[in-house]
């Protein structure tokens, strides 16, 4: 239980000297009402714990979760190396017992603990990789452990790993035979899997699209396009494929060269040398051009969007058709009435004329009738004139 103590407090004399200090004679300037807002860390900090009900112990505790999360984010602050999250893997036997000598068999993103980043992996992450390593297995520090024997041959493939990785273009070599994929070049899709699947259309995007993302680091040209979905269209669709039949990958393979013997300076030796290593970059180049060829015939083969497709255009045209068929009918439905109005139009117009003409004729005849036969009346009064005179 705390105790209260008091304590006297005797404030300290003037000095015998001291007088007040004399009065300026200036007037004091009014007083002036400005309002102040509230700001600041502390006030901020103050705000946090009346919101969420924070004591000062809970609040100081949320924020320094807060800063070693946004130190982990940021890869900032003194433990910046941990908090990326490289270098930290572990290292099995057969890792730590590699030969320095046969360096070019080695996986150099194992050695330096990248293998979850692989070609992926920054330059900051493979420089904090190989610092890691360093601390963790330079000679210096082994020196005298009993039973280690092999205390610089893991560090000297740590250091031939660092030497790859950090130059670009031996990094791009490595990175183009990396060991780590070769089980995947080979495990594709086949067309009778993705046809036999329970759901193909969902298999198919599955199973070929980690492929087509694993062979478009190898493309010259960025960004590159990715399988994408079902209802993609027809464009999209016709642009993926165009792009990966003409596909340019920049993947070489130098880093699978024979060495020469060492120790030969005969020219003839390094020709024939250099001259089979040609031949055998160019044979694994053209492999593996016709390889993509394979996967994306495969893939063009099985892809449900063609079927969609082509089920579309085809119920578009029989759409099409059948709407011309219904025009061609109104068509001739149309002229027939048209031909048959145009008949009974000139049927009427002739029966029209000959009504005409009959009339003009029987006109004529009353008029030649009349004639006779006012002629016979003047005949006839001449010939009764005649004897009477």
């Amino acid at each position: 239980m705390a105790t209260v103590v008091d304590l006297p407090i005797v404030p300290t004399p003037l000095p015998s000297g001291w007088a007040p200090p004399a009065s300026s004679g200036k007037s004091v300037s009014s007083l002036v009402e400005r309002r102040l807002l509230p700001a600041g860390q502390a006030y901020l900090a103050h705000v946090r714990r009346a919101v969420h009900n924070l004591s000062f112990e809970e609040h100081d505790k949320h924020a320094e979760e807060e800063r070693k999360r946004l130190e982990a984010l940021n890869g900032t602050g003194a433990g910046s190396e941990d908090d990326l999250g490289v270098g930290d893997e572990e290292e099995p036997e057969d890792l730590l017992q590699l030969d320095p000598k046969e360096w070019k068999k080695q996986d150099h993103y194992a050695v330096l603990g990248l293998s979850h980043l692989r070609y992926k992996a920054t330059d900051d992450q493979i420089k904090i990789a190989h610092r890691k390593k360093v601390l963790k297995h330079h000679p210096d520090k082994k020196a005298g452990v009993a039973g280690d024997s092999n205390d610089d041959a893991f560090f000297k493939c740590i250091q031939k790993a660092f030497e790859v990785l950090t130059n670009p273009e031996r990094r791009r070599q490595f990175d183009s035979v990396d060991p780590f994929y070769d089980i995947f070049e080979t495990d594709v899709p086949s067309a009778t899997q993705v046809q036999k699947a329970k759901n193909p259309d969902k298999f198919f995007f599955d199973a070929f699209g980690p492929v087509f993302e694993r062979e478009a680091r190898f493309s010259r040209k960025q960004p590159v396009p990715l399988l994408g979905v079902y209802e993609d269209s027809k464009d999209t669709v016709e642009g993926f494929y165009d792009f990966w039949y003409n596909f340019d990958s920049w993947r070489s393979f130098e880093y699978l060269d024979k060495e020469v013997n060492e120790g030969s300076d005969n020219r003839d030796d390094k020709r024939y040398t250099e001259k089979k290593n040609k031949a055998e970059r160019a044979r694994r180049k053209k492999e593996d051009t016709a390889r993509l060829r394979g996967i994306v015939d495969t893939a063009l083969a099985v892809d449900p969007r063609i079927k969609r497709i082509r089920q579309e255009e085809k119920d578009a045209r029989e759409a099409k058709k059948k709407n011309k068929g219904q025009v061609n009918g109104q068509s001739a439905k149309q002229k027939a009435e048209e031909e048959k109005r145009k008949a009974e139009e000139e049927l009427k117009r002739k029966e029209e004329e000959e009504k005409v003409a009959r009339a003009e004729a029987k006109k004529a005849k009353a008029a030649a009738a009349n004639a006779a036969k006012k002629a016979r009346r003047q005949q006839r009064a001449a010939e009764t004139d005649g004897p009477a005179a």
